[in-house]
């Protein structure tokens, strides 16, 4: 998976200022001529960039998305609703996260699955749930921090974390999202574990 370095607006918080999916990028109004050229020049041409102008600019903690759904928060414009939905190309669902509005950074959702705000009620999780189609579980990240979009991003096959989150953490995410189902370990992941277990011995 290639990686692209750039900056939004001069920062260099990417993910609670960008949203997006294989289908496309959304960045705020902020983002220079510059950076949305750079941007432009590393995606593939099937991937769509759109430059949104909205008063909730960390378009990272309003919207929380995979490649069908997205959940965005209650007071964003109707002009970009329809943005996200063509860009995205997404059904779009107004929605709060265990009565918290940055839907964002409560949660992370993938086509496998999704994990949200741990005092997420279980009716809240089930309604979730059957809008998103795909399996919720509600958790914690970084040793209990709430903030799931702050301290972690996933994918269909692989997520990273904050350094703090705790193995009881990382099972619950790799449970959720299906990250072990049908996996054979790595080439790359066993040479690790020999190296570890020659340094050790």
């Amino acid at each position: 998976m290639p990686v692209i370095h750039t900056s939004i607006g001069g920062g260099r918080i990417i993910g609670r200022l960008t949203a997006g999916n294989r289908h496309g990028l959304l960045v705020p109004y902020a983002t220079t001529d510059q950076e949305l050229q750079h941007l432009r020049n590393s995606l593939p041409d099937s991937v769509g960039l759109q430059r949104v102008e909205e008063r909730l600019s960390a378009l990272g903690n309003v919207i929380a998305c995979n490649d069908y759904v997205a959940l965005v928060h209650p007071d964003l414009d109707r002009e970009t609703e329809e943005i996200i939905s063509d860009v995205l190309k997404v059904e779009v669902f107004r929605h709060a996260i265990a009565e918290n509005v940055l839907v964002g950074s409560y949660c992370a959702l993938s086509n496998q699955g999704g994990l949200v705000h741990s005092k997420t009620k279980i009716e809240d999780q089930d309604e979730l749930s059957s809008l998103l189609q795909v399996p919720l579980v509600a958790g914690t990240v970084n040793r209990g921090s709430d903030v799931i979009g702050g301290g972690m991003v996933v994918n269909d096959w692989i997520a990273f974390c904050g350094l703090d989150t705790t193995s009881t953490e990382i099972s619950v995410i790799e449970s959720v999202f299906r990250l072990t189902e049908g996996h054979q370990p790595s080439t790359i992941a066993t040479k690790m574990r020999d190296s570890l277990i020659d340094t050790l011995a």
